[in-house]
């Protein structure tokens, strides 16, 4: 029988465990454990692993502790470009959409891009303008808005620098230093995989900067034959390695393990380049991989007939 199983991201880097108060680490370990639990759910019942992940991620993009959707980042220019992107690794078919700021959830409108457009990827208004047409609800731009994120924006935005969630350098990590990425990958119990991933970028980035997140092969990768991967990182580098593709390539042409394949991304081939970040990864036969070379990551899983599991920091 498939070892049916969800995971999810909401991003690599941590809070710092000397500044951040038990309520408030507290209330992202039960973002996370609900968000997976739900997931869990829909695969118990049968469903496809392309719904639980696009269920998952639509409920990190609704959570403003995350970094996507409702509290996602600002740019320069004091607005939100939001990216997302979807694949199902029954098909190989594959949806994103990428600088958009009037969609509530953007990785509906992927869904939306998957099943009802025959191109991949669709940027800005064009995006937004399809996206209502397929019968999503536009909203305004400030919806995404939340004073923690303006606060953000305007402690870095005369510093010509930008702001990366999970950026290491700072010891410990805070707010202004968590990876700002969320993720899903899921097998069902039909064997079919499919990953999908969400972002409101990275504060004070330019507008009209486009990361990883929206782009098939570097930030979300699905195949039946080896492996679904949803990233979060430092973007222009997951995207000049081909981070997510590297591990399902690895895997199929190498015939590495799924630990081997993840390991070799995130602990050799990005550090290489100077970046940073984890990834989640399940392959066809329901292991797990969630490898970070951060601070932390924040993840969960539960295989269908587990418990709910989910971690912050390296060792919890």
């Amino acid at each position: 029988m498939t070892r049916a199983v969800i995971a999810i991201h909401g991003g690599a880097g941590a809070l710092s465990r000397s500044t951040t108060s038990a309520a408030r680490e507290q209330q992202y370990r039960q973002q996370l454990h609900d968000i997976v639990a739900a997931g869990q759910q829909i695969l118990a019942a049968g469903g496809s692993a392309l719904d639980a992940v696009t269920d998952a991620v639509r409920r990190l993009e609704a959570c403003p502790l995350f970094n996507a959707g409702r509290g996602a980042v600002f740019t320069h220019q004091g607005t939100h470009e939001l990216d997302a992107s979807i694949m199902d690794g029954r098909t190989l078919q594959a949806g994103a959409v990428a600088g958009v700021s009037h969609i509530e959830h953007p990785i509906l409108a992927a869904r939306k891009v998957l099943e009802a457009s025959p191109h991949v990827l669709l940027i800005g208004a064009g995006a937004e303008a399809f996206a209502v047409a397929q019968g999503l609800e536009p909203v305004a731009a400030d919806f995404f808005s939340t004073p923690e994120r303006l606060a953000q924006l305007l402690r870095v935005r005369d510093s010509n620098t930008t702001q990366l969630d999970h950026d290491a350098a700072a010891t410990p990590l805070d707010e202004d230093r968590k990876l700002g990425t969320v993720g899903a990958v899921a097998l069902d119990l039909h064997g079919n995989l499919a990953a999908a991933t969400s972002t409101g970028g990275m504060t004070n980035k330019q507008a009209g900067r486009v990361g990883d997140s929206p782009l098939i092969g570097a930030g979300c990768y699905a195949s039946n034959d080896s492996v679904a991967v949803s990233c979060t990182g430092t973007g222009e580098v997951f995207m000049r390695t081909l981070a997510a593709y590297d591990v399902a390539a690895q895997m199929k042409y190498a015939g590495r393990s799924l630990q081997q394949a993840t390991a070799s991304v995130i602990h050799d081939t990005i550090p290489e380049l100077e970046g940073s970040g984890g990834l989640i990864a399940v392959d066809a036969q329901g292991n797990l991989a969630l490898p970070f070379n951060s601070e932390g990551m924040y993840r969960g899983f539960a295989y269908v007939e587990g418990a709910v599991e989910v971690a912050i920091y390296r060792d919890s």
